[in-house]
């Protein structure tokens, strides 16, 4: 390994845990504010969701846009050393620099477009708008998450001259037009998947701190090292988030952070062409999402339930495991499937 792979390294670890430290910094401050003015997360009501209700109710009020502290670490971080580098022209600053148009610039600007929308979601919760004062209806959620997608696919196969699919082990497909739609499923079908999981105290932040952790693993190998450095940057202000996020939390992740780190993630997947390994490496997305479909269906034409609530973590909880013992379960095997993704990778790789 040489002294150009070394600094890599180096570059990648340095600004994970100075996105940990900056994040751990600056929480108490918006653990302040979001205290100050009592910006809740409002519990939804008995006839909505009951077992939801009757479970969570206690943690009504307790403040939610705790995702604005991982995107606005990785704004900073982005923007501080993009920035210093041009101003005093040193070279060592340039060097930690990882926004870059062809890796991270599009991730990055899914991150804080997504994030603006989960705030204002957030918002509307806080304040009782909505139905049943939950904030977006899923199906604007998902209109959202396609326009964003639309964009992203855009910007792959027009700027980037990107059609084409890795299947592994059988090798890459140029699929034409075809990649747009493929692009969007994923986007969407990612962030509503990681929306979902966000419902217990340190689940979403545990299991995507495996999902980014991976992926800067595979970026790594994948010679994309301004992608790798950015995921690493997401895992270091994840550690932090759950400092504050484990039970009982301080705040919640909210939509601020859950739509953005569910597009950012799929995007990410989008970059390194393993979508389709993506499904193993966030498996229990995957189980979060289709337990909502099919709870959803089953009422719609059945008007009975599979599920006691859905997504499943609540199931779980409502049949009388403690939340600590779901969340710590679904961080291993967050953990185990993501690094299955990873081997799968590398040996396609090899």
């Amino acid at each position: 390994m040489d002294f150009a792979d070394n600094f890599q390294i180096i570059k990648i670890f340095f600004l994970t845990v100075l996105s940990f430290v900056i994040t751990i910094i600056w929480t108490p401050a918006l653990t302040h504010f979001l205290y100050k003015y009592k910006l809740g997360k409002t519990i939804r009501d008995d006839v909505s969701a009951p077992v939801y209700s009757r479970l969570h109710q206690k943690k009504s009020g307790t403040p939610t846009m705790g995702g604005v502290l991982v995107w606005g670490t990785v704004l900073i971080l982005a923007l501080l050393f993009f920035y210093l580098g041009k101003l005093f022209n040193l070279e060592v600053l340039s060097d930690f620099n990882f926004l870059t148009r062809s890796e991270t610039l599009l991730p990055l600007g899914a991150l804080i477009a997504t994030a603006i929308i989960g705030l204002l979601d957030d918002f509307m919760n806080i304040k009782g708008i909505g139905p049943y004062g939950g904030g977006l209806k899923i199906r604007y959620r998902l209109l959202i998450y396609t326009v964003i997608a639309a964009v992203g696919a855009y910007w792959f196969y027009s700027k980037l001259d990107w059609d084409v699919l890795h299947v592994p082990f059988l090798g890459n497909y140029e699929i034409g037009l075809w990649y747009i739609p493929i692009f969007i499923i994923v986007i969407v079908a990612t962030s509503f998947s990681v929306n979902e999981i966000d419902g217990l105290d340190g689940l979403s932040g545990g299991t995507l701190l495996a999902a980014f952790g991976v992926y800067a693993a595979i970026s790594f190998s994948q010679g994309r090292y301004d992608l790798a450095t950015f995921c690493g940057v997401i895992v270091g202000a994840l550690f932090a988030f759950l400092w504050f996020n484990i039970p009982p939390a301080r705040f919640f992740m909210g939509d601020t952070g859950a739509m953005a780190l569910g597009t950012t993630l799929g995007i990410v997947a989008m970059l390194t062409n393993t979508a389709l390994v993506l499904p193993i490496i966030g498996l229990l997305f995957v189980i979060e999402s289709l337990s909502v479909i099919i709870q959803l269906f089953s009422r719609r034409f059945f008007k009975k339930r599979v599920f006691l609530s859905a997504p499943i973590h609540h199931h779980l909880e409502a049949s009388g495991w403690p939340e600590t013992k779901i969340v710590m379960r679904f961080w291993i095997i967050a953990a185990v499937t993501s690094a299955m993704g990873l081997i799968i990778v590398l040996i396609d790789k090899s």
